[in-house]
């Protein structure tokens, strides 16, 4: 007998009002330099509402065809594009012939293109590891998420955590964004998606924030979870039906591991406490994905200018010859294991050993 599960109602407020709909949409053109377009604006904005109230999340659709649970459920054109990428994406990953790559990530939101004015010692340091790597005939792709406080329309949206009313529900690649309905569109996390995919390592540099990851770092994070255990058939679900995703969890799910058998290497600095802690989470979240670690040389948490001014912070960075090696000892550790990776040479101990709890 199936079971039974209720679903919790009752957080959410009803849709916004008319007047507080024009009024966040008007926000983004105080500038009276729309003044002579405000008859224009007005019309675009009553669109926008008709879509807001009507729910027009995912204006273009098309059938989902062969390969789906459900071949007649209507899907969006623009998820259907981004899981066709991630495809190709991956046939190119498990293809010996394809050169080796190694997805660099800047995690600092600080650049010299905004309010901070100087670049982040994290862009430095992941500079020193791309060149090691460059040197090893890698390629190499810089992710650089301090775009997010920098240039015009990036962004990426926060998780809605779906996971949580359901692992189903959760879809490879995240389905609950672009939301036309809601202006919830232009979400970096397609492309990074695809930046994943593609890589056969990863080096995350970051500072410590707080004692903890930077925002635009744990935004990533966050919306990696469809990675771990996410489905990549929406029609599965209808969508976003919560009952008909935790029926197919209860029922057995597989919480397939989307980017596992990829190789990291970790870069954590701080300048008095919280380095060891956040690389330790850091390495957690990656194990926990499916990644593989290159070595203890390979993660690396380190302060730089201990209890020294913020102001000459950088000036700590070069003094420090050690922690420069340091980062390169990173990617060459790294270099390493994704040269052992690709030739199945890499020994990963407990690769076979079955696992009592599959989430």
């Amino acid at each position: 007998m199936a079971r039974r599960v209720r679903i919790r109602k009752g957080q959410a407020p009803g849709p916004l009002t008319r007047a507080a709909f024009r009024e966040r949409f008007a926000a983004s053109f105080l500038d009276p330099n729309f003044d002579a377009e405000r008859q224009s604006i007005a019309r675009i904005a009553e669109i926008a509402w008709r879509n807001y109230k009507a729910g027009r999340k995912a204006p273009l659709t098309r059938k989902a065809g062969a390969g789906f649970a459900d071949p007649d459920y209507d899907l969006s054109v623009e998820w259907s594009e981004t899981r066709a990428r991630l495809r190709a994406a991956e046939r190119a990953y498990r293809d010996p012939a394809t050169r080796s790559r190694v997805l660099v990530i800047v995690g600092s939101p600080r650049n010299d293109g905004t309010c901070p004015g100087e670049s982040s010692k994290s862009f430095r340091l992941a500079v020193l590891a791309r060149r090691m790597l460059e040197r090893r005939k890698i390629e190499v792709d810089l992710l650089d998420l301090s775009l997010l406080t920098s240039e015009y329309g990036r962004r990426i949206y926060p998780c809605k955590g779906c996971v949580s009313t359901a692992m189903p529900l959760c879809h490879w690649p995240c389905s609950c964004y672009p939301n036309h309905a809601l202006g919830q569109t232009g979400d970096w996390m397609a492309e990074i998606y695809l930046r994943w995919t593609a890589a056969t390592g990863v080096i995350v540099v970051a500072p410590v924030h707080w004692y903890q990851s930077p925002s635009a770092l744990k935004l990533m994070i966050d919306r990696l979870v469809c990675a771990d255990g996410g489905n990549p058939d929406p029609t599965s679900t209808g969508g976003k039906d919560p009952g008909k995703a935790k029926a197919l969890e209860l029922a057995g799910w597989s919480y397939p591991k989307h980017l596992a058998g990829r190789v990291y290497g970790l870069v954590v600095h701080g300048d008095t406490a919280g380095s060891e802690e956040t690389r330790r989470a850091l390495s957690d979240w990656l194990d926990g994905m499916g990644l593989i670690d290159a070595g203890t040389q390979a993660r690396l948490d380190r302060n730089i200018g201990y209890f020294e001014p913020y102001a000459i912070s950088h000036d700590a960075l070069d003094r420090d010859r050690a922690v420069q090696e340091e980062v390169r000892n990173v990617a060459r550790a790294v270099a390493n294991a994704v040269t052992l990776a690709r030739a199945k040479r890499l020994a990963v101990p407990d690769s076979r050993l079955a696992k009592p709890r599959q989430k």
